[in-house]
């Protein structure tokens, strides 16, 4: 969990994502959830990388998103930890989705899970899959990145 210049509170990150897709365009979106749920996420007990988004009937769900059950209360009061959440997005946000997922087949992945004003936000990325040799190349830009930074630091 770490502090995010903007005054949020960077739960979870996805990072795998960056790697597997090309992210085309980001948007932030609430999400549906119930109080164990809430304090689990709190706690830095939720995973975001084999999760996705999906269009159904007008509404935007979060899918195989696994949150894990709080531990400080019964089985009762607790969540199934992959259950389908619904995200809280504008219509026209929606509308724009629906148009760009269904004629470009694009799909749609959560990069981050933070704190804003005390809610719980998902930021979805609007991404297009990356072939293989994209992905060589970004790990090829990765390591010049990194052998530059070790070059500058000797001098």
């Amino acid at each position: 969990m770490s502090k995010d210049t903007n005054g949020y509170k960077i739960l979870t990150d996805n990072r795998k994502a960056r790697y597997l897709y090309d992210i085309l365009d980001t948007y932030e979106a609430g999400i549906e959830l119930k109080g164990t749920e809430v304090k689990s996420i709190r706690a830095g007990r939720s995973n975001l990388q084999d999760g996705y988004a999906l269009l159904r009937d007008g509404e935007v769900w979060l899918i195989n998103v696994h949150i894990s059950p709080y531990e400080n209360t019964g089985n009762f009061f607790n969540h199934d930890p992959r259950r389908t959440r619904k995200l809280l997005l504008h219509r026209k946000e929606i509308n724009k989705l629906i148009g760009q997922v269904e004629q470009k087949g694009l799909t749609l992945v959560p990069l981050k899970m933070y704190l804003k004003r005390g809610r719980v936000k998902v930021m979805i990325g609007l991404a297009r899959g990356k072939k293989l040799h994209d992905k060589r190349e970004t790990i090829r830009r990765r390591d010049d990145a990194r052998s530059m930074q070790r070059a500058l630091k000797q001098f």
